[in-house]
């Protein structure tokens, strides 16, 4: 919003002072001059008593203070100014018996002063109302003289001369601020035209809105289908499409309540739009509570976030179909490579006679790629199902020892092969937990298989599991390659692996989000800590602990599986 006119002429005291100070300085010492010829003129015609000579020359002393204004301008200045009028007025009219005396029209000099004062930096109009509430201080003044001194004849023609010379200042001083004033309203309504113009040619419609929705003024373009003369009459509410009502009426609420608010609604008359409409609290000094508001045409908006969430959708479809075809293949993947895997393991193992041992490297070599073929289609096809909400966990309470352990036997012969040392930390009592056992036991397989890969011939990895509460934690240690900061955000979700190429080249990156998946799946997380270089930690916390009746001993104990 554009400043008014009071704030520009408080931000521009050079202004002021260019135009209103020297006229008003100007005007203080003609009044100082006027006095004093008047006083030199009376007294050279029949001469003047005491009093009234010295009520002249007090009365000259604030104009010739006021020519100070010429040097220097400032509202404490102005206000030191007005003071010593209303002093010397008061002086004057006690010394002369005020409108009884021989000066009167000396007591209407603060209205005079205050008048030629005034300023917007001072207020409005405020030291004008000084002056005339002043005006009552000398006429006490006198009414106090007259009533201790009695009154006392005095010569007409001075009394006039003080009253002319009282109309003069008024005059002028009137004449002096007019200009002032009319330049100050001309700027005004300028900028209230500009502004004005700049409300109405935007290219949205601004509204000032009454506690019910109704319009109490507007500007601007309105939007297509929504009409100004319906906010008007009848209000927001009803331009609005029935359904969309109670998101107005509740964005309303909103703005009333002191917040910014923006809502989208269907137009009545047109069901094929959309009005994007912003609300804000509106409260001037003077009027009760209102809100501003803008609307805007949100309907190329609404396509392109209607084609998008389309699009979404489309997408999500597809996706889902995909998940679906693979949750619905596993007999069908696992059945043929099944017999594959059983084929060659039979000639490895030469049970209808001997082979050539170039076939005989073949069948291992065929063995050993539909193994790890069939782990991968397995922790496809779980993802699937789990993505596909058809993955039913087998809830069972067992001991957590059991299914760890059989997951440390699996891995042993690889972390032998490799010079890997494997250690498993488990309780001496057992654990008593109601969850999936085949799930828990495919977790902790994956993240051991995950740390022998990942850590070279001389390290170490270790298993451990405790319980803590009611959850059952379960955590995988290593000395190997470490993860960077950078790769730990992504891992977890499927397909995504760390490291350089070489390390990628070792698994598909299913492992962790299958080993995430399942967690979540018994309401538990997982967390990941690692350090470049230094090796890398899973935890996995579950919250499938059976209550014991009894208190055990829980000491870990190192087992070698």
């Amino acid at each position: 919003m554009k400043p008014d006119a009071h704030a520009r002429y408080e931000d521009d005291p050079t202004h002021d002072a260019a135009l209103g100070a020297p006229l008003v300085a100007l005007w203080h010492a003609i009044w100082a001059v006027a006095v004093a010829l008047t006083a030199l003129a009376a007294q050279m015609m029949d001469g003047l008593k005491d009093a009234p000579l010295a009520a002249l020359l007090l009365m000259a002393f604030p104009g010739v203070f006021g020519v100070v204004l010429m040097v220097r301008d400032s509202v404490g200045l102005r206000l030191a100014v007005m003071g010593g009028w209303i002093l010397a007025a008061t002086a004057s009219a006690g010394l002369t018996g005020g409108v009884t005396g021989a000066l009167p029209g000396l007591i209407l000099t603060p209205l005079a002063a205050g008048i030629a004062l005034d300023h917007a930096r001072v207020g409005a109009d405020r030291l004008t109302r000084m002056g005339a509430f002043a005006v009552a201080l000398p006429l006490l003044a006198g009414l106090i003289s007259t009533w201790l001194n009695g009154a006392e004849a005095q010569g007409p023609l001075l009394a006039a001369v003080s009253g002319l010379l009282a109309m003069g200042a008024i005059i002028a001083a009137m004449r002096l601020t007019w200009s002032a004033r009319q330049r100050r309203l001309a700027e005004a309504e300028d900028e209230a035209a500009r502004i004005a113009a700049l409300l109405e040619d935007q290219p949205a419609l601004t509204l000032l809105l009454d506690p019910s929705g109704r319009a109490v003024a507007t500007w601007g373009t309105p939007p297509p289908a929504l009409s100004v003369l319906a906010l008007t009459e009848q209000g927001l509410i009803s331009a609005v499409h029935a359904p969309d009502r109670p998101a107005v009426s509740a964005a309303l609420a909103r703005a009333l309540a002191g917040q910014s608010v923006e809502v989208q609604f269907t137009p009545r008359i047109a069901l094929d739009r959309r009005v994007v409409m912003i609300l804000g609290p509106f409260q001037h000094e003077t009027d009760r509570p209102r809100l501003i508001a803008q609307a805007f045409d949100g309907t190329a908006q609404f396509a392109r976030e209607l084609g998008l969430e389309t699009a979404r959708v489309e997408a999500e479809a597809q996706s889902a179909g995909k998940t679906r075809f693979l949750a619905n293949m596993s007999h069908e993947l696992r059945t043929p490579l099944n017999a594959v895997i059983g084929f060659a393991d039979i000639m490895r193992q030469k049970l209808f006679g001997p082979l050539p041992e170039r076939y005989a490297g073949y069948a291992d070599a065929i063995h050993q790629a539909g193994g790890h073929l069939l782990d991968l289609i397995n922790d496809v096809l779980d993802l699937s199902k789990i993505e596909a909400e058809r993955y039913q966990l087998a809830m069972e309470t067992f001991d957590a020892r059991d299914a760890v352990s059989a997951a440390v036997a699996l891995v042993r012969l690889q972390a032998d092969d490799k010079g890997v040392e494997l250690a498993a930390v488990l309780p001496s009592e057992p654990i008593k937990v109601r969850a999936d056992a085949r799930a828990l036991k495919q977790m902790a397989l994956n993240l051991l298989s995950n740390a022998v890969k990942f850590t070279p011939a001389g390290g170490s990895v270790t298993i451990t599991l405790d319980a803590d509460g009611p959850d059952l934690d379960l955590a995988v240690s290593d000395t190997g390659v470490g993860i960077a900061p950078q790769d730990l955000q992504r891992l977890g979700r499927p397909f995504e692996q760390a490291g350089g190429a070489d390390q990628k080249a070792q698994g598909t990156g299913l492992g962790l989000s299958l080993v995430r998946s399942l967690t979540e799946l018994h309401g538990g997380r997982m967390t990941i800590d690692s350090t470049l270089g230094e090796g890398a930690a899973v935890m996995i916390r579950l919250p499938v602990m059976v209550a014991r009746e009894t208190a055990v001993d829980e000491t870990p104990v190192t087992v070698e599986a």
